[in-house]
């Protein structure tokens, strides 16, 4: 196949898309197909998502928008990465986080019911992610295991936002949507619905179907099958343990008013058995306002060739170009690399005392003000807050930082690195987060930004070995 200029469809969609080499097609849709592809460079593998313009319609159309503009505010261990889009007159060409294990739906066609623990590692996994964007204000509404995918570490993603939507207060959805054995009994009944409640309803199909290895609510015809969703009515999963069937029966209740929550699943005695750290933190808030900045993501990418000062300024201005989207793409091949372990596990600090123990969690809070350079970075530790400024004022002695005390556990600093002229300020505050939890803020007064982040990192490898 040939364009109008001669050029064949591959050397088209090569010239469409120079930062990626395509290969192998991983599945075809009612638009397009899905090639596996990679970032050049970073040497990433994606999926792209190839959308032929002249295959939609205008409806068509409005739903993939709006799944772009979903995806787009989503990021989450737990949800299946949009990188970028790149937009053509012919094609939309839908850069994603590519998943080399396949869909759930495979797998537990595979092996059929689930050991309790292996069933509970996915629906935790997946009820975060739902929380996360519910949070963020989007329900899904075609939650099921097709539209759930793996990595090769047995870690589950939530995809596939096409039939999604935002929530806004005061307005309720009436689209019946998703696929009828997950649908909630509201939504076949065309009554108005909230949205996260349709949701907790699919998790629990899906819950009974991780344990079960069948579905809940099944039948050969619709009406039957209506029928059953409706009277909530399905069969006992007796060799599940008895707090497993209790979850499943709180979340498959008929009345959407009595049907558990997610805060309440994430209190159930099943659901925080085994709970991973990153997981037993609730998802911020949408409002939150603050993007975690990897400093190793930016060091790779002036080593790639970027300037580092440009890198910040785009991050820092949530900007959308070749830095941003090679900067996602460094932050998930190091999650990957780390595990789902957002927070990171603590470790004993065994150059300085045992009280220095800190996560190395760095938030970048974007400034006020537009065009500042400000930024605060923090560190959370688990020691008392006497321990934890000796420690942090022990670190900075060796990395030659002078300081000058300001008040209650707060210090401005100043640094001069050996191969810079420009001298960096910086303020340090120490603030109490929750329970015995502190939260060190290192927040920059003056200076270049790139060279703040380079004391940090000297920091965070102080602190933590």
């Amino acid at each position: 196949m040939e364009s109008s200029n001669g050029m064949s469809a591959s050397s088209c969609k090569k010239a469409m898309l120079p930062r990626y080499k395509l290969g192998k097609t991983l599945g075809h849709g009612a638009f397009g197909k899905v090639k596996l592809a990679v970032h050049t460079l970073t040497g990433i593998k994606v999926a792209i998502k190839i959308l032929e313009r002249q295959s939609i319609d205008e409806y068509e159309a409005q739903k993939v928008r709006k799944e772009i503009d979903i995806m787009r505010q989503l990021f989450h261990p737990h949800i299946v990465r949009l990188f970028e889009v790149v937009d053509t007159p012919a094609n939309v060409y839908v850069v994603m986080e590519y998943m080399d294990s396949g869909e759930l739906f495979y797998y537990l066609t595979e092996n059929g019911k689930l050991h309790e623990d292996e069933a509970r590692h996915f629906f935790q996994q997946i009820i975060s992610g739902v929380e996360y964007c519910h949070r963020h204000l989007v329900v899904h509404r075609d939650l099921k295991p097709e539209n759930l995918l793996l990595d090769s570490d047995r870690n589950v993603k939530i995809a596939d936002f096409g039939l999604g939507n935002i929530m806004r207060d005061g307005h309720f959805l009436k689209t019946c949507c998703g696929s009828p054995n997950y649908a909630a009994p509201e939504l076949i009944s065309r009554r108005l619905y909230a949205g996260p409640e349709v949701d907790v309803w699919s998790c629990g199909v899906i819950l009974y179907a991780l344990l079960c290895g069948r579905l809940p609510f099944d039948d050969d015809n619709i009406p039957g099958l209506y029928a059953k969703i409706k009277n909530g009515v399905y069969p006992a999963a007796n060799h599940v343990s008895e707090s497993g069937r209790d979850l499943i029966s709180r979340i498959l209740v008929v009345d959407p008013m009595r049907r558990i929550s997610i805060p309440e699943i994430r209190r159930h005695p099943w659901f925080r058995r085994q709970l991973p750290r990153y997981i037993s933190m609730s998802s911020p808030n949408a409002s939150g306002g603050t993007e975690k900045i990897e400093i190793d993501a930016v060091k790779e990418m002036v080593r790639m060739g970027f300037d580092g000062r440009e890198v910040i300024v785009s991050i820092q201005n949530h900007l959308h170009n070749e830095a941003t989207v090679a900067y996602s793409m460094l932050l998930h091949s190091f999650s990957r690399e780390q595990g789902m372990q957002l927070d990171n596990p603590i470790k004993e600090n065994r150059g300085h005392s045992d009280a220095a123990q800190m996560v190395t969690t760095l938030t970048a809070t974007p400034p006020v003000l537009p065009g500042s350079n400000n930024w605060t970075l923090g560190f959370k530790s688990l020691a008392s807050p006497n321990e934890t400024m000796s420690d942090v004022l022990k670190v900075f002695h060796g990395l030659n930082v002078r300081w000058k005390r300001i008040g209650h556990y707060n210090m401005k600093c100043l640094w001069l690195p050996p191969s810079a002229v420009d001298a960096i300020k910086f303020e340090i505050q120490l603030y109490k987060a929750s329970g015995e939890k502190y939260v060190l803020d290192m927040q920059q007064l003056n200076g270049p930004p790139f060279i703040f982040l380079d004391i940090c990192a000297a920091f965070q490898a102080q602190v933590v070995v």
